[in-house]
Order: C-alpha cells, then sequence, then structure tokens
C-alpha cells in the first residue's frame, strides 16, 4: 500500500506574484506530487501552499522550495503582520495514509538535514519532531521573530537543531511532523487590533501574561526566576492571535486548532 504524507509550507511572501509562482512551480514540477493550493495573504505577506506525494517525492518537492525561497526571499526587507523567522518560515509534513506520525520523524529529520547543509539555513524541528518538550510548540520555537534570531541562535538552550550559524537573508525555518490543523479566522465588526488581541489571548491554550490591576497596560507579574506569569486561556489545542486585515479594513481573530478532536470548531 502506497505511503501519502502531505507537506504545508509557509513561505514569507504573499505580495509578489512572480516570487510565489517560482516557488508553485518548483513543487508542482517534482515528479511524484500533486500541489493542492497556494494562498497568498498581502496583509501577513505569507503565502501557504499544500501539496501531497509518497514522503521521498514530498522530501525533495520541500527542498527545491525551501532552495528557491532562500534565493529570491529577503528577510532583511520583510515586513507582514503574522509572526515570523525566515524566508521558508514553517514546513511540517502531515501523515496522510499507511504512514504514522513517529514513521513521518525521520524524514523531516532527512530534510533538516540536507536543507541546512546544502542551503546554510539553520533548522529548527518542532511537534512530534521536536528532540525536547519547550520545541514542540511553534510559537517558543519562533519566538523573538527574525529579528531576535541572531541573538537566539547565540544561546546555548536555543542552539538549532541543524546548523548553527545565523543566515542574514534567509533566516531560519522550522521543520516538523504534525497532525491535521483547521485554520480558522473570525473577521470582527472593528478595526482595533487591542481588541482583537483581547479576546484573542483569553481563548487561546498559550493565555495571556499575567499584569497587576489593568489587564492590558498594567505591570507585568513575574515569577521567582524572573519569567512572567501566564494566565491559561479558556480552549486547550487553540492557538490564536489578532491583527489587521488592511484588505478588508477591519480587525481579525487568526486561529489554528490543532486538535479538533479535544477541541472541534463549534466549540470555538
Amino acid at each position: 500500500m502506497n505511503k501519502i504524507i502531505e507537506c504545508v509550507p509557509n513561505f514569507s511572501e504573499g505580495r509578489n506574484k512572480e516570487i510565489i509562482n517560482e516557488i508553485s512551480d518548483s513543487i508542482s514540477n517534482t515528479k511524484g506530487v500533486h500541489l493542492l493550493n497556494v494562498d497568498p495573504g498581502k496583509a501577513t505577506n505569507r503565502t501557504v501552499m499544500t501539496f501531497v506525494g509518497d514522503p521521498d517525492s514530498v522530501i525533495k518537492a520541500a527542498f527545491n522550495a525551501i532552495k528557491i525561497a532562500s534565493e529570491k526571499i529577503d528577510m532583511t526587507r520583510h515586513k507582514g503582520e503574522h509572526p515570523r523567522f525566515g524566508a521558508t518560515d514553517v514546513c511540517p509534513l502531515i501523515p496522510v495514509s499507511n504512514i504514522s506520525l513517529k514513521e513521518l520523524v525521520p524524514y523531516a529529520e532527512k530534510l533538516a538535514k540536507r536543507v541546512s547543509e546544502k542551503l546554510n539555513i539553520p533548522i529548527y524541528l518542532y511537534e512530534y519532531a521536536a528532540k525536547e518538550e519547550k520545541r514542540k510548540n511553534l510559537a517558543n520555537v519562533r519566538s523573538g521573530e527574525y529579528e531576535g534570531l541572531k541573538e537566539k541562535i547565540s544561546k546555548k538552550e536555543w542552539k538549532p537543531d541543524f546548523g548553527n550559524s545565523f543566515n542574514k537573508k534567509s533566516g531560519a525555518t522550522a521543520i516538523g511532523v504534525r497532525d491535521f490543523l483547521i485554520a480558522y479566522n473570525i473577521n470582527l465588526n472593528t478595526k482595533s487590533t487591542r481588541l482583537a488581541n483581547a479576546i484573542a489571548f483569553d481563548i487561546r491554550e498559550k493565555g495571556r501574561i499575567k499584569r497587576k490591576g489593568h489587564p492590558v497596560i498594567g505591570d507585568i507579574v513575574y515569577d521567582k526566576n524572573g519569567n512572567p506569569e501566564t494566565i491559561p486561556g479558556s480552549l486547550e489545542h487553540v492557538k490564536a492571535i489578532g491583527w489587521y486585515i488592511e484588505e478588508f479594513g477591519i480587525a481579525q481573530i487568526s486561529m489554528n486548532l490543532t486538535n479538533i478532536t479535544k477541541t472541534p470548531i463549534h466549540t470555538v
């Protein structure tokens, strides 16, 4: 029985059609894969591509796409609403049929090793491919974003899993193995990103930073180790952020539902 996996890389370019087309062509021209969807966003300046195939072909197509992105995207000039730290920001592998999450991990490691060695891009493994607990969560891996990456890489606790030199042009890439997730966005009848974030922080599993007095502008409360304390949100397995979508003229809450069995869409 054929093994089939899905790959959903996110690239830090959502406005330049030529660059987007070059990246998507590098995927669709790879034998053994089918490009299912290309979803660019102007405000986020980010494009999500979805393709499927057998594991080896998908790994090959992913490398080809990451290579083109490294040549065409310059992170020193990138601006966008979505958190990001690399030209190819994140590249998850998802099992579709006849392969398990665990069996997919070596393929993520193989892709990470090749990208690091051939393209000199530092790689962090996340979700099921993560080597330690704190790296499972993509938000932790990407914290500080591109602007804080040079300093982050120099810290022992955030040494990349593959490669250890800062790539000024391409940043870093998170490569991982995960289950299917649902991207769910809600448009609000307001332009206030503060309101959108207030709602996002209340519902997301990570919650919000604990503050004295006012929940938004009050002084941050720190624990005995000097780390900010947090107030958990109301929904498990939900990641959320609020931002302003210029082309719509409204604020939006953007969510990822990472386990729809435990937190289904209707609950959110």
